[in-house]
């Protein structure tokens, strides 16, 4: 397989006619935190802030260079992708029509539009994204079109293997952990197979959300699957299903090497890298920084590469992103509060408080009962494990509530 690592460089070397390759920086902060010595390769410096641009320029280029120059390029995106097609449509002078789903939010439709200029037109097509990609594949049949897919193709996985051939050059002191975010598996099957040829091959992670973990059940069904529902909230990973040509790399990976990471603790990891970093965060880019709390102590004293594969953070999501972290972290509760209708039973409830604990959400749920009302609550502290206390006064108190923090339903109907 020497013939892939020669390709990816000469891939790479091809790619600085189009940025210049991102950075690999040792971060101080997270090396004295897990006392090891971690590093970012932040693909969220790219161009279009996200690794995606590799795999869409190599894949264009090659097309191109084929011969048979295809009349327009074609992709389906809402996102990285659909960004990383529309620069290089830009840099090589060639028609792109990108898809994506007609919910897609303004912002990444005005980025992907800014990055192509008079070279991409954006069609709104499909609720969804499955609607949206056969429209898609549909129309580059159509158009005599060239379909570029996100990361089931081995162009694709080549251009985002020259992560690997840059961290290579950046960084000569060997690797202990190389820890990467699985969504399709375009970049993680890249840098496996690029290591897998090299005598420095570093211990991998793949890290994928819980609620999208497509490669670690297909590794232990042996098999392909896709999966019934997926938690969308990490945009960027949430897949359900690996790609073929990615899963042939992929299938060999031991199960215990897939991690699974809690969706709202990713919130946390964002937020800690935003206010005390200055480092923007999309949720997949925050996957594999969140993964070292699952590593501990085997990473102490050793070399951590963390790939934060990028950074289009809406910043219309932060008070989703903040109220996420606060629940993960127990400092923030709902809940439906059996309130007696007599005067003072609001003052004697508010009286249990503690000088931490404040009132974020008040809403009474039903107003008609003669004896008791309901009332949804939400309530904020700073102390962790304050809500230990705050119960059992509520309890003492003679007050009947639920904690309905955790209860997904109810969540989503009342909060």
């Amino acid at each position: 397989m020497t013939h892939f690592i020669d390709d990816v460089a000469h891939a790479t070397k091809a790619m600085r006619a189009l940025f210049p390759q991102t950075p690999l920086q040792k971060n101080e902060y997270l090396s004295d935190k897990y006392s090891a010595e971690i590093y970012l390769k932040r693909e969220d410096l790219s161009p279009v802030r996200s690794y995606k641009i590799r795999g869409a320029f190599n894949a264009m280029s090659k097309a191109l260079a084929s011969g048979q120059k295809p009349k327009v390029f074609v992709c389906a995106s809402a996102g990285n992708h659909a960004q990383g097609i529309a620069f290089a449509c830009k840099h090589f002078g060639v028609k792109g029509v990108v898809f994506m789903p007609v919910t897609t939010p303004g912002q990444k439709i005005n980025k992907t539009a800014a990055f192509g200029g008079k070279f991409i037109e954006i069609r709104l097509e499909g609720d969804y994204f499955d609607e949206t990609l056969v429209a898609a594949q549909k129309y580059a049949k159509t158009a005599g079109g060239a379909f570029l897919p996100p990361y089931d193709s081995v162009d694709v996985i080549e251009g985002q293997a020259s992560v690997a051939h840059e961290i290579r050059e950046q960084l000569t002191l060997p690797i202990d952990y190389m820890v990467v975010p699985v969504g399709g598996g375009g970049l993680s099957s890249g840098l496996l197979k690029y290591y897998a040829n090299c005598s420095d091959r570093p211990d991998f992670r793949l890290t994928e959300p819980m609620g999208g973990r497509s490669l670690h059940t297909a590794i232990e069904n042996g098999g392909l699957v896709t999966l019934p529902v997926v938690d969308n909230f990490v945009d960027g990973a949430a897949v359900a299903r690996i790609g073929d040509n990615n899963f042939d790399i992929l299938k060999n990976v031991p199960a215990d090497k897939v991690l699974g990471i809690n969706e709202n603790r990713i919130c946390a990891t964002i937020l800690e890298l935003l206010n005390i970093e200055g480092i923007v965060l999309e949720p997949a880019g925050a996957l594999t920084v969140d993964a070292l709390k699952d590593m501990g102590d085997e990473i102490a004293g050793k070399r951590v590469v963390c790939v934060t594969s990028g950074g289009n953070f809406d910043f219309e999501r932060l008070p989703d992103v903040k109220e996420r972290a606060l629940r993960f972290e127990g400092l923030k509760k709902y809940l439906i509060l059996r309130l007696p209708q007599r005067p003072g039973a609001l003052k004697d409830f508010l009286n249990l408080l503690g000088p931490e604990d404040d009132i974020a959400r008040f809403e009474y749920l039903k107003k008609s009962a003669r004896n008791f009302g309901s009332v949804l609550i939400g309530i904020e502290t700073k102390a962790t494990g304050g809500f230990e206390n705050l119960f059992a006064r509520i309890t003492a108190a003679g007050f009947s509530f639920r904690d309905i923090t955790d209860d997904e339903t109810l969540a989503e109907f009342l909060v």
